[in-house]
Protein backbone atom coordinates (compact mmCIF):
# COMPACT_ATOMS: atom_id res chain seq x y z
CA UNK A 1 0.00 0.00 0.00
CA UNK A 2 0.59 3.69 -0.69
CA UNK A 3 -0.74 7.06 1.23
CA UNK A 4 -2.68 4.91 2.99
CA UNK A 5 -4.11 6.22 6.12
CA UNK A 6 -0.47 7.89 8.05
CA UNK A 7 1.44 4.86 5.81
CA UNK A 8 3.79 6.31 3.58
CA UNK A 9 4.48 2.54 2.07
CA UNK A 10 4.18 -0.75 3.21
CA UNK A 11 4.52 -3.94 2.12
CA UNK A 12 2.83 -7.24 4.01
CA UNK A 13 3.26 -10.65 2.71
CA UNK A 14 1.03 -12.83 5.96
CA UNK A 15 1.62 -16.50 6.65
CA UNK A 16 -0.48 -18.47 4.00
CA UNK A 17 -3.24 -20.61 6.22
CA UNK A 18 -1.93 -19.24 9.93
CA UNK A 19 -2.32 -16.20 11.93
CA UNK A 20 0.22 -13.40 11.24
CA UNK A 21 0.53 -10.83 13.85
CA UNK A 22 1.74 -7.56 13.68
CA UNK A 23 2.91 -5.65 16.75
CA UNK A 24 3.52 -2.29 17.54
CA UNK A 25 2.76 1.08 19.75
CA UNK A 26 -1.06 2.69 19.32
CA UNK A 27 -0.66 5.28 16.50
CA UNK A 28 1.72 3.09 14.64
CA UNK A 29 -0.64 2.39 11.96
CA UNK A 30 -1.84 -1.07 12.89
CA UNK A 31 -5.43 -0.51 12.82
CA UNK A 32 -4.45 1.46 9.16
CA UNK A 33 -2.85 -1.80 7.88
CA UNK A 34 -5.78 -4.02 8.97
CA UNK A 35 -8.19 -1.36 6.94
CA UNK A 36 -7.18 -1.50 3.77
CA UNK A 37 -7.15 -4.80 3.31
CA UNK A 38 -10.75 -4.61 4.45
CA UNK A 39 -11.14 -2.39 1.98
CA UNK A 40 -9.91 -4.93 -0.70
CA UNK A 41 -12.89 -6.75 0.09
CA UNK A 42 -15.86 -4.18 1.10
CA UNK A 43 -14.84 -0.89 -1.23
CA UNK A 44 -15.40 0.77 2.51
CA UNK A 45 -14.15 1.60 5.52
CA UNK A 46 -15.20 -0.41 8.62
CA UNK A 47 -14.02 2.51 10.99
CA UNK A 48 -16.71 4.07 9.19
CA UNK A 49 -14.01 6.74 7.76
CA UNK A 50 -14.99 9.56 4.87
CA UNK A 51 -13.09 8.26 1.96
CA UNK A 52 -11.36 11.45 2.25
CA UNK A 53 -9.29 10.69 5.46
CA UNK A 54 -8.11 7.47 4.25
CA UNK A 55 -5.46 9.15 1.26
CA UNK A 56 -2.32 10.31 3.75
CA UNK A 57 -2.10 14.22 4.26
CA UNK A 58 -0.35 16.06 1.57
CA UNK A 59 -0.89 13.06 -1.19
CA UNK A 60 -3.20 13.12 -3.97
CA UNK A 61 -4.49 9.53 -3.76
CA UNK A 62 -3.85 6.49 -1.90
CA UNK A 63 -2.99 2.92 -3.61
CA UNK A 64 -3.54 -0.73 -2.24
CA UNK A 65 -2.44 -3.32 -4.20
CA UNK A 66 -2.79 -7.32 -2.80
CA UNK A 67 -2.20 -10.26 -4.55
CA UNK A 68 -4.43 -13.30 -3.82
CA UNK A 69 -3.81 -16.84 -4.14
CA UNK A 70 -6.46 -19.90 -3.15
CA UNK A 71 -5.50 -23.06 -4.62
CA UNK A 72 -4.49 -22.77 -8.10
CA UNK A 73 -6.46 -19.46 -8.51
CA UNK A 74 -3.78 -16.35 -8.62
CA UNK A 75 -5.88 -12.67 -8.89
CA UNK A 76 -4.13 -9.33 -8.52
CA UNK A 77 -6.30 -6.79 -7.30
CA UNK A 78 -5.15 -2.64 -7.17
CA UNK A 79 -7.57 -0.01 -5.96
CA UNK A 80 -6.48 3.86 -6.27
CA UNK A 81 -8.78 6.28 -4.04
CA UNK A 82 -8.31 9.66 -4.90
CA UNK A 83 -10.89 12.34 -2.89
CA UNK A 84 -13.42 13.53 -5.39
CA UNK A 85 -13.21 10.43 -7.47
CA UNK A 86 -15.00 7.27 -8.08
CA UNK A 87 -12.41 4.26 -6.87
CA UNK A 88 -10.33 3.09 -9.58
CA UNK A 89 -10.51 -0.57 -9.36
CA UNK A 90 -8.00 -3.56 -11.43
CA UNK A 91 -8.60 -7.34 -11.37
CA UNK A 92 -5.35 -8.85 -13.31
CA UNK A 93 -5.14 -5.54 -14.32
CA UNK A 94 -8.75 -5.38 -15.99
CA UNK A 95 -10.81 -2.25 -15.15
CA UNK A 96 -13.88 -3.22 -13.11
CA UNK A 97 -17.32 -0.91 -12.34
CA UNK A 98 -18.74 -3.70 -10.56
CA UNK A 99 -17.87 -3.89 -7.21
CA UNK A 100 -19.10 -6.92 -6.24
CA UNK A 101 -16.79 -8.46 -7.92
CA UNK A 102 -14.40 -8.08 -5.61
CA UNK A 103 -16.52 -10.31 -3.09
CA UNK A 104 -15.88 -13.01 -5.33
CA UNK A 105 -12.66 -12.90 -4.63
CA UNK A 106 -12.12 -11.80 -1.34
CA UNK A 107 -13.75 -12.21 1.44
CA UNK A 108 -12.51 -10.93 5.54
CA UNK A 109 -14.40 -10.90 8.66
CA UNK A 110 -13.18 -8.23 10.58
CA UNK A 111 -13.10 -7.60 14.67
CA UNK A 112 -12.49 -4.28 16.39
CA UNK A 113 -12.83 -3.52 19.71
CA UNK A 114 -15.52 -0.96 18.31
CA UNK A 115 -17.96 -3.91 17.55
CA UNK A 116 -18.98 -2.99 21.08
CA UNK A 117 -21.54 -0.88 19.07
CA UNK A 118 -23.52 -3.83 17.18
CA UNK A 119 -24.54 -4.52 20.79
CA UNK A 120 -24.82 -1.11 22.52
CA UNK A 121 -25.40 1.05 19.49
CA UNK A 122 -28.71 1.86 17.11
CA UNK A 123 -30.25 -0.55 14.75
CA UNK A 124 -28.26 0.69 12.03
CA UNK A 125 -25.56 -0.88 13.02
CA UNK A 126 -27.09 -4.32 13.22
CA UNK A 127 -28.81 -3.62 9.88
CA UNK A 128 -25.32 -3.05 8.20
CA UNK A 129 -24.14 -5.96 9.93
CA UNK A 130 -26.69 -8.47 8.51
CA UNK A 131 -25.65 -6.64 4.68
CA UNK A 132 -22.15 -6.66 5.09
CA UNK A 133 -22.59 -10.81 5.91
CA UNK A 134 -25.23 -10.98 2.57
CA UNK A 135 -23.14 -9.02 0.75
CA UNK A 136 -19.89 -11.19 1.25
CA UNK A 137 -21.81 -15.10 1.28
CA UNK A 138 -23.33 -13.48 -1.98
CA UNK A 139 -22.53 -10.96 -4.59
CA UNK A 140 -26.19 -10.93 -5.76
CA UNK A 141 -27.53 -10.63 -2.49
CA UNK A 142 -24.58 -7.62 -1.87
CA UNK A 143 -26.41 -6.02 -5.02
CA UNK A 144 -29.58 -6.03 -3.83
CA UNK A 145 -28.55 -4.34 -1.02
CA UNK A 146 -27.81 -1.52 -3.24
CA UNK A 147 -30.72 -1.75 -4.86
CA UNK A 148 -32.45 -1.31 -2.04
CA UNK A 149 -30.34 1.29 -0.39
CA UNK A 150 -30.80 3.53 -4.36
CA UNK A 151 -34.69 3.31 -4.37
CA UNK A 152 -35.11 4.47 -0.48
CA UNK A 153 -33.15 7.46 -1.55
CA UNK A 154 -35.12 7.97 -5.29
CA UNK A 155 -38.09 7.87 -2.34
CA UNK A 156 -37.24 9.70 0.06
CA UNK A 157 -35.97 12.92 -1.79
CA UNK A 158 -39.11 13.08 -3.87
CA UNK A 159 -41.05 12.84 -0.29
CA UNK A 160 -39.06 16.24 1.05
CA UNK A 161 -39.39 17.70 -2.15
CA UNK A 162 -43.51 17.98 -2.67
CA UNK A 163 -43.62 18.88 1.21
CA UNK A 164 -46.35 16.88 1.59
CA UNK A 165 -48.82 18.05 -1.18
CA UNK A 166 -50.01 14.98 -2.85
CA UNK A 167 -50.59 15.71 -6.61
CA UNK A 168 -52.19 12.75 -8.86
CA UNK A 169 -48.50 13.57 -10.79
CA UNK A 170 -47.14 12.60 -7.19
CA UNK A 171 -48.84 9.75 -6.72
CA UNK A 172 -47.97 8.29 -9.42
CA UNK A 173 -44.64 8.78 -9.12
CA UNK A 174 -44.60 7.55 -5.62
CA UNK A 175 -46.41 4.33 -7.32
CA UNK A 176 -43.58 3.26 -9.16
CA UNK A 177 -40.92 3.91 -6.14
CA UNK A 178 -43.37 1.69 -3.91
CA UNK A 179 -43.62 -1.01 -6.51
CA UNK A 180 -39.50 -0.89 -7.14
CA UNK A 181 -39.24 -0.98 -2.83
CA UNK A 182 -41.82 -3.55 -2.60
CA UNK A 183 -39.71 -5.97 -4.54
CA UNK A 184 -36.81 -5.08 -3.71
CA UNK A 185 -37.10 -4.71 -0.06
CA UNK A 186 -39.37 -8.22 0.65
CA UNK A 187 -36.38 -9.94 -0.84
CA UNK A 188 -33.77 -8.25 1.46
CA UNK A 189 -35.73 -8.47 4.35
CA UNK A 190 -36.60 -12.53 3.47
CA UNK A 191 -32.51 -12.71 3.05
CA UNK A 192 -32.19 -11.33 6.35
CA UNK A 193 -34.14 -13.82 7.96
CA UNK A 194 -32.32 -16.72 6.23
CA UNK A 195 -28.95 -15.66 7.64
CA UNK A 196 -30.34 -15.06 11.26
CA UNK A 197 -31.86 -18.09 11.20
CA UNK A 198 -28.26 -20.00 10.30
CA UNK A 199 -26.13 -17.50 12.37
CA UNK A 200 -28.63 -18.01 15.98
CA UNK A 201 -27.49 -21.52 16.18
CA UNK A 202 -23.71 -20.36 15.94
CA UNK A 203 -24.05 -17.34 18.04
CA UNK A 204 -25.59 -19.29 20.72
CA UNK A 205 -23.10 -22.07 20.68
CA UNK A 206 -20.26 -19.72 21.18
CA UNK A 207 -21.57 -16.74 23.36
CA UNK A 208 -22.22 -19.93 25.93
CA UNK A 209 -18.43 -21.10 25.16
CA UNK A 210 -16.80 -17.53 25.70
CA UNK A 211 -19.34 -16.97 29.16
CA UNK A 212 -20.12 -20.15 30.94
CA UNK A 213 -23.31 -18.70 30.91
CA UNK A 214 -26.16 -21.20 30.95
CA UNK A 215 -28.74 -19.38 29.17
CA UNK A 216 -27.65 -18.15 25.21
CA UNK A 217 -27.43 -15.64 23.40
CA UNK A 218 -30.96 -15.36 21.09
CA UNK A 219 -31.27 -13.28 18.00
CA UNK A 220 -34.21 -12.31 16.39
CA UNK A 221 -35.22 -10.25 13.32
CA UNK A 222 -37.81 -7.36 13.68
CA UNK A 223 -39.73 -5.87 11.15
CA UNK A 224 -41.08 -2.46 10.92
CA UNK A 225 -44.11 -3.89 9.39
CA UNK A 226 -46.56 -6.37 9.26
CA UNK A 227 -47.46 -8.82 6.34
CA UNK A 228 -46.71 -7.70 2.40
CA UNK A 229 -44.14 -4.59 2.02
CA UNK A 230 -46.56 -3.17 -0.12
CA UNK A 231 -49.61 -3.39 1.69
CA UNK A 232 -47.11 -1.40 4.37
CA UNK A 233 -46.10 1.32 2.07
CA UNK A 234 -49.52 1.87 1.01
CA UNK A 235 -50.96 2.32 4.36
CA UNK A 236 -48.25 4.42 5.52
CA UNK A 237 -47.99 7.13 2.69
CA UNK A 238 -50.22 9.79 4.61
CA UNK A 239 -47.85 9.39 7.62
CA UNK A 240 -44.80 9.49 4.85
CA UNK A 241 -45.65 12.56 2.83
CA UNK A 242 -46.31 14.45 6.56
CA UNK A 243 -43.24 13.56 7.90
CA UNK A 244 -41.18 13.30 4.57
CA UNK A 245 -39.45 10.34 4.97
CA UNK A 246 -40.05 6.68 4.18
CA UNK A 247 -41.25 5.52 7.89
CA UNK A 248 -41.47 1.77 7.57
CA UNK A 249 -39.51 -0.84 5.15
CA UNK A 250 -35.90 -2.77 5.50
CA UNK A 251 -34.48 0.45 6.09
CA UNK A 252 -36.17 0.73 9.76
CA UNK A 253 -35.81 -2.69 10.95
CA UNK A 254 -33.83 -4.32 13.96
CA UNK A 255 -31.53 -7.52 14.79
CA UNK A 256 -32.57 -8.07 18.53
CA UNK A 257 -30.22 -9.70 21.33
CA UNK A 258 -31.71 -11.16 23.94
CA UNK A 259 -29.88 -13.89 27.29
CA UNK A 260 -32.47 -15.12 29.36
CA UNK A 261 -35.34 -12.78 28.02
CA UNK A 262 -32.86 -9.85 29.12
CA UNK A 263 -32.44 -7.26 26.58
CA UNK A 264 -28.42 -7.73 25.45
CA UNK A 265 -28.24 -3.51 24.78
CA UNK A 266 -28.95 -2.84 28.50
CA UNK A 267 -29.30 -5.91 30.89
CA UNK A 268 -25.49 -7.68 29.85
CA UNK A 269 -22.40 -6.60 31.15
CA UNK A 270 -19.62 -4.88 29.48
CA UNK A 271 -17.89 -8.07 29.24
CA UNK A 272 -20.62 -10.18 28.03
CA UNK A 273 -21.68 -7.73 25.78
CA UNK A 274 -17.74 -7.86 24.09
CA UNK A 275 -18.65 -11.95 24.47
CA UNK A 276 -21.47 -10.94 22.06
CA UNK A 277 -19.61 -9.35 19.46
CA UNK A 278 -17.12 -11.57 19.09
CA UNK A 279 -20.21 -14.58 18.54
CA UNK A 280 -21.62 -12.36 16.34
CA UNK A 281 -18.55 -12.09 14.12
CA UNK A 282 -17.21 -15.65 14.20
CA UNK A 283 -20.93 -16.76 13.84
CA UNK A 284 -20.97 -14.50 9.98
CA UNK A 285 -17.65 -16.33 9.79
CA UNK A 286 -19.01 -19.27 9.49
CA UNK A 287 -21.77 -19.05 7.76
CA UNK A 288 -19.85 -17.20 5.04
CA UNK A 289 -17.95 -19.80 5.13
CA UNK A 290 -20.77 -22.74 4.47
CA UNK A 291 -22.01 -20.82 1.62
CA UNK A 292 -18.88 -20.08 -0.19
CA UNK A 293 -17.61 -22.86 0.64
CA UNK A 294 -14.04 -20.79 1.47
CA UNK A 295 -12.71 -19.02 4.28
CA UNK A 296 -12.70 -15.73 4.33
CA UNK A 297 -9.90 -13.58 5.79
CA UNK A 298 -9.74 -13.38 9.76
CA UNK A 299 -8.91 -9.77 10.37
CA UNK A 300 -8.71 -9.36 14.31
CA UNK A 301 -7.56 -5.39 15.68
CA UNK A 302 -6.37 -5.39 18.88
CA UNK A 303 -8.71 -8.43 19.57
CA UNK A 304 -7.68 -9.14 22.89
CA UNK A 305 -7.06 -5.48 24.70
CA UNK A 306 -10.19 -5.47 26.86
CA UNK A 307 -10.73 -9.10 27.53
CA UNK A 308 -9.60 -10.58 30.61
CA UNK A 309 -7.81 -14.24 30.72
CA UNK A 310 -10.60 -16.37 31.03
CA UNK A 311 -12.16 -14.78 27.93
CA UNK A 312 -8.84 -14.54 25.68
CA UNK A 313 -8.61 -18.54 26.25
CA UNK A 314 -12.04 -18.73 25.18
CA UNK A 315 -11.36 -16.34 22.19
CA UNK A 316 -8.06 -18.39 21.39
CA UNK A 317 -10.33 -21.56 21.30
CA UNK A 318 -12.70 -20.33 19.42
CA UNK A 319 -10.71 -18.87 16.37
CA UNK A 320 -11.29 -20.86 13.33
CA UNK A 321 -8.44 -22.20 10.89
CA UNK A 322 -7.24 -20.67 7.91
CA UNK A 323 -5.62 -17.00 7.30
CA UNK A 324 -5.55 -14.70 9.79
CA UNK A 325 -4.08 -11.03 10.84
CA UNK A 326 -4.25 -10.15 13.96
CA UNK A 327 -2.57 -6.65 15.90
CA UNK A 328 -1.75 -6.16 19.10
CA UNK A 329 -0.08 -3.36 21.00
CA UNK A 330 0.53 -5.25 24.26
CA UNK A 331 1.66 -9.20 24.53
CA UNK A 332 -0.01 -11.92 23.01
CA UNK A 333 -2.44 -13.82 25.50
CA UNK A 334 -0.90 -17.19 26.59
CA UNK A 335 -1.99 -20.05 24.46
CA UNK A 336 -1.48 -18.35 21.08
CA UNK A 337 0.87 -20.06 18.42
CA UNK A 338 0.96 -17.59 15.35
CA UNK A 339 3.24 -18.02 12.25
CA UNK A 340 5.42 -15.13 12.26
CA UNK A 341 5.51 -11.97 14.02
CA UNK A 342 5.98 -8.44 12.36
CA UNK A 343 6.80 -5.55 14.24
CA UNK A 344 5.48 -1.84 13.01
CA UNK A 345 7.06 0.99 13.62
CA UNK A 346 7.46 4.34 12.42
CA UNK A 347 5.58 3.07 9.65
CA UNK A 348 8.24 0.54 8.88
CA UNK A 349 7.42 -3.03 9.01
CA UNK A 350 10.47 -5.61 10.45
Amino acid sequence: MRNFRNLDQLELSPSRGAMTVIVGENGSGKTSLIEAIGYLSMLHSFRSSPREALVRRGSEKALIRAELAEGTRRVTVEIELEPGRRDRILLNRQRVSRSEELLDVLQVTVFTPDDLILVKGAPEYRRDYLDDVLGASSSRLGALRRNVERVLRQRNTLLRQVSGHASREVIATLDVWDSELAATGDALVTAREALVTELAPHVAAVFQRLTRLPDPLEVSYRRSYDGALADALLAAREEDLRRAVTTIGPQRDDLFLTSADLDARSRLSQGQQRAATLALRLAAHEVVTERRGTRPVLLLDDAFSELDDAACAGLLAELPSGQAILTSAGPLPPGSHPASIRTLAFGVLT
